[in-house]
């Protein structure tokens, strides 16, 4: 076990990161709305995931360098290289918002089921006291940089929740044959942002940056590429699994109206009972938790990056990034805006921004001058070029679909 957990890498944490509230309301309004009908969504998340991880993983083990350094150092023309730069910050900075706002809500969802309504009355403003309560305790773990016990422990509450999703899927008794047809590709109108929120809530961008970031930490050559793909892909097949059984326990809910955790929860009542709701309400907290301190931290990562700052976490500069992106979330998620609703616009804006970053990432590890011989194979090209397709057609989807409601 202990020879086990030595090797367990940043794949893990990239997982753990994906598996959030987003991730549990997306996929359980998934299986409430469509079934298992969007289970094939979920198999070309966890491969298109697999691929663009795994290059991130490689840049990241061989220039010893994050994904933003090395976009940011490749561009000797000030006016394009800043262009560049504009477009990766904003990314980040829109994406990053929206999925922080996502996190801090589904801890709030967590929360509110356990102590009760999160909005009090203060000089006659309305005020989310829980959204502010998350914020702060985000902002110590990260000020203080000594989270990693705390962060553990939080892991293992969200493979708690994740374990007794997997268990639900199970004691649901799911049609087999239904089941099989939901890994069948089918797609039509009302699917579209659902399925960009299925994309969007498991290739997280944040987390190719991170993920590059991450693993020059514990590994420092060609020989660790071997360890670090098979770290990526057996966290992310398992972590899609998980969010493949969030489906199926969602397609158990007869009702279609989901607004707080304690709906949510029915997808648990045939495991856990009358308890359903404070089990998932745990997991929920913890997993907003966990990201909550993982989306700035990233954003802080890519800012460092692009702008080639010197220094570590506890720089002001590097403090002031995160505590933007932190602050820009508890607002977000303090306005009154229904929860559910801000996790699922988290994942959808996820997912409009992917094929962004998917580009630059594609575009730099098939560059000899970085990689050298370990640029990308033609089967990887393919993969990655298809992937990128995909990403930008459902986006192209979701924005002509939005049009159209005007």
């Amino acid at each position: 076990m202990k020879k086990w957990l030595s090797n367990i890498g940043p794949g893990t944490l990239v997982t753990a990161a994906f598996i959030g509230p987003g991730t549990v309301t997306v996929c359980t309004l998934a299986g409430v709305t469509f079934g298992y009908s969007l289970l094939w969504a979920l198999v070309l998340s966890i491969v298109a995931c697999i691929v663009l991880q795994e290059m991130a993983a490689r840049l990241g083990i061989i220039t010893q360098k994050g994904l933003s350094e090395v976009i940011q150092s490749q561009f000797p023309n000030k006016v394009i290289r800043w262009g560049l730069i504009g477009i990766i910050l904003s990314a980040i900075f829109i994406g990053n918002a929206a999925y922080e706002a996502g996190n801090i809500s589904g801890g709030v969802l967590g929360l509110s089921t356990i102590l009760g309504n999160p909005v009090i009355d203060v000089a006659g403003l309305q005020l989310n006291y829980q959204s502010l309560l998350i914020g702060v305790l985000a902002f110590a773990l990260l000020y203080i940089g000594n989270y990693k016990v705390l962060e553990r422990s939080l892991i293992g509450l969200v493979l708690f929740m994740s374990l007794a999703f997997i268990l639900t899927a199970i004691a649901t008794k799911p049609d087999l044959s239904l089941l099989v047809k939901g890994f069948v590709p089918s797609l039509s109108a009302d699917k579209i942002v659902t399925v960009i929120g299925l994309v969007g809530t498991t290739v997280v961008p944040y987390n190719l940056f991170l993920h590059a970031s991450l693993v020059k930490e514990k590994w420092q050559s060609a020989s660790d590429l071997s360890s670090a793909r098979k770290d990526t892909m057996i966290a992310v097949i398992l972590g899609g699994l998980v969010s493949m059984a969030i489906i199926v326990a969602g397609a158990s809910i007869q009702q279609t109206e989901i607004h707080n955790a304690a709906d949510l929860a029915k997808s648990l009542e045939p495991v856990f009972g009358k308890m359903a709701k404070y089990v998932l309400s745990l997991g929920l907290f913890a997993a907003g938790i966990t990201s909550a301190i993982t989306a700035p931290l990233a954003a802080a990562y890519v800012v460092k990056g692009c702008l080639g700052w010197e220094g570590g976490l506890k720089t002001k500069r590097f403090r002031f990034v995160w505590m933007f992106i932190l602050g820009l979330g508890v607002l977000f998620s303090s306005l009154g805006i229904k929860s559910i609703e801000i996790i699922r616009f988290a994942q959808v804006t996820n997912g409009l921004l992917l094929p962004i970053i998917a580009a630059f990432l594609l575009w730099v590890v098939n560059s000899k001058k970085i990689l050298g011989k370990y640029t990308n194979t033609t089967q990887q090209n393919i993969l990655g070029f298809l992937i990128l397709m995909i990403t930008v057609f459902l986006g192209a989807k979701s924005i002509w679909k939005v049009i159209e409601s005007l």
